[in-house]
């Protein structure tokens, strides 16, 4: 399960966990605007916007989980399982398999709107990368510096919803979620007021008691509840360093920590990585489960007009600075 989230300072920043129990040997991915895509059933694009992201590379495919573009829009995918819905191909539609969604949008839109446009063309197909790798059940969500969207695909059609707290996580489906923040319109950063009884003197005898009831459990619901709660609320100053700090911080609030969630294999689901991109200046951070130092990696600093993928392994090892 995942956890993805927006915020902005000066700059916009986007990012996202991936919860899960194993890795396929994820890799920071760029891909350069002269790198040659072949879709499925809409052909082949030799010449598109440069594309940067967590990735995992088969046939010198990247196969993305959250990925921005050059031109400032963010797109991250994040597991729906038993909702997602995708069909065969069908006339007169842009049928899209759904490892291709991220590269079809960010290959050509500069921002949320001219995504939706696409969007609202497109067919997602029910086909596999590969005989190896399964179907995945995803939905996403897109971003730029202005807006923020969820694209379910579900068995009446697509549907985009509007997301106006830039968080998305795994199930219920997305309106479900935000209906479900009405139960939580109580939350407050500030002390409490006793509105219990007049008739007894309740006193607050702990900071923080004002968000009374925030979930803590790491089911998807309510890692959705406590990362809108944390994100809405969340104050930096607006350099790059206090920012991203901060972005990591909002993000840290739902980790998954090993031993917590034990899966049926007797594995266990962990953040495997974190990442927080800002989307302005094209860098990707990312932190993993064993090193919590955070890697960078500046896109612009790469040969963008290359035909062949620009790839990164993460530095998975624990960094520890001696003071000593």
């Amino acid at each position: 399960m995942c956890t993805a989230a927006t915020y902005k300072t000066k700059d916009f920043y986007f990012g996202r966990t991936l919860d899960y129990d194993f890795s396929y040997g994820d890799e920071v991915t760029i891909t350069p605007r002269n790198y040659t895509f072949n879709f499925r059933e809409k052909g082949v694009k030799n010449s598109h916007y440069a594309i940067m992201g967590m990735a995992h590379i088969v046939d010198n495919y990247p196969l993305y989980y959250d990925a921005i573009n050059e031109k400032g829009l963010a797109i991250a995918g994040l597991n729906f399982v038993g909702n997602a819905f995708y069909k065969e191909s069908i006339k007169g539609k842009d049928n899209i398999a759904q490892f291709e969604l991220i590269p079809w949008i960010l290959c050509q839109c500069t921002c949320v709107k001219e995504a939706i446009s696409l969007i609202n063309k497109i067919n997602l197909l029910n086909a596999t990368f590969n005989s190896n790798l399964p179907l995945a059940q995803l939905h996403w969500i897109i971003s730029d510096s202005n807006e923020s969207i969820t694209v379910e695909p579900l068995k009446e059609g697509i549907k985009i919803y509007t997301n106006p707290v830039g968080i998305l996580t795994n199930n219920p489906p997305f309106d479900m979620q935000m209906f479900n923040l009405n139960n939580y319109m109580s939350l407050s950063t500030k002390n409490p007021i006793n509105n219990f009884s007049k008739d007894l003197d309740l006193q607050v005898y702990s900071r923080g008691m004002g968000a009374l009831g925030l979930p803590g459990d790491l089911s998807s619901q309510s890692r959705f509840i406590r990362a809108s709660f944390v994100k809405m609320n969340s104050v930096s100053c607006e350099d790059e360093e206090k920012s991203v700090s901060q972005f990591f911080h909002i993000l840290n609030s739902v980790d998954q920590q090993r031993g917590c969630c034990i899966l049926d294999n007797n594995k266990y689901e962990t953040t495997l990585y974190t990442s927080c991109c800002n989307v302005n200046k094209g860098i990707y951070y990312y932190t993993t489960y064993d090193n919590h130092q955070i890697t960078a990696i500046d896109m612009h600093k790469e040969d963008l007009d290359s035909n062949e993928l620009i790839q990164f392994k993460l530095i998975t090892n624990e960094q520890i600075n001696f003071q000593n």
